[in-house]
Parts: C-alpha cells; sequence; structure tokens
C-alpha cells in the first residue's frame, strides 16, 4: 500500500459514495487507477466500503456500550454468540478488567433492558457486566 493507496482511503472514509472519476480528480490521476486499486483493495480485504446508518433515523433510540467479563475458558463461544445478536453492531475482544466490549443499539431503554437481563445475561460463561449508556454519540464510523 502506497501513498496514493492511503489518499483513496481517506478520502472514501468521508464519502464512500463518492465517485472514481470525482476520486481521480482530486488525486491528479486517471479513473482506470482510482477504479484498479479500488478493486485491488476491496479483494485484498485492505478496505469494505458499506453504509453507516443514523440510528435515531432507523428508530434505534438507545445505544449503550458492554464491559463483559466472561469465564477464560468460555471468551470465544461468548463473543461468537453476542456478536450474532440482532442488536449487536460491533464486539471485540479486549485486555484489561474486561474480557469483552459490545456496542449495541435498540429501540429503547426498556429493550436495552431485557437485552441486558434475558439475552446477555443467560449466555453461558458471563460472569459480569457493566454497561455504559451512551447520552451522545460525537463520531459515527471509522
Amino acid at each position: 500500500m502506497d501513498q496514493l493507496d492511503k489518499k483513496i482511503i481517506d478520502i472514501l472514509k468521508t464519502d464512500g459514495r463518492i465517485s472514481n472519476a470525482q476520486v481521480a480528480r482530486n488525486l491528479g490521476v486517471s479513473e482506470g487507477t482510482i477504479r484498479r486499486r479500488i478493486k485491488r483493495m476491496k479483494s485484498e480485504g485492505i478496505i469494505n466500503v458499506y453504509a453507516v446508518p443514523d440510528p435515531e433515523k432507523n428508530g434505534y433510540f438507545s445505544e449503550a456500550l458492554i464491559g463483559i467479563q466472561v469465564d477464560p475458558d468460555k471468551i470465544d463461544n461468548v463473543a461468537t454468540e453476542i456478536s450474532n445478536h440482532e442488536y449487536t453492531t460491533w464486539v471485540a475482544r479486549t485486555t484489561g478488567s474486561y474480557d469483552i466490549f459490545s456496542w449495541v443499539t435498540l429501540k429503547s431503554s426498556e429493550d436495552l433492558g431485557k437485552f441486558l437481563s434475558y439475552d446477555l445475561g443467560n449466555i453461558d460463561g458471563v460472569k459480569k457486566t457493566e454497561t455504559f449508556v451512551n447520552l451522545k454519540v460525537l463520531k459515527r464510523g471509522i
């Protein structure tokens, strides 16, 4: 990956729908160069271009970051189960006080309570959770 690839990525981070022709004009190269490089970076898994929806505009008004302590022999299973849940938008295995952090997006605080009690609370291996309810998201995306 060279400097041109990095510049292309920076542009796509701000506008994933920008045309190849516009990227080419911005960087002073041909459209074909941009098309080939984006295609290569996608095929090599360097970039993924996807939409980042606004939860509130889609009816989801409760978001939280959850720290999860897990039995050491069940971390992978718990992380996978959390990853497969419909409300989960992000999951990471971590070091420190929590083994896993998860970001969830739900329609209401009542739904968040149900998720914590019934869904997360019933996963085998979960020892403790701490929930950080988001008051305002200041940046969304990469």
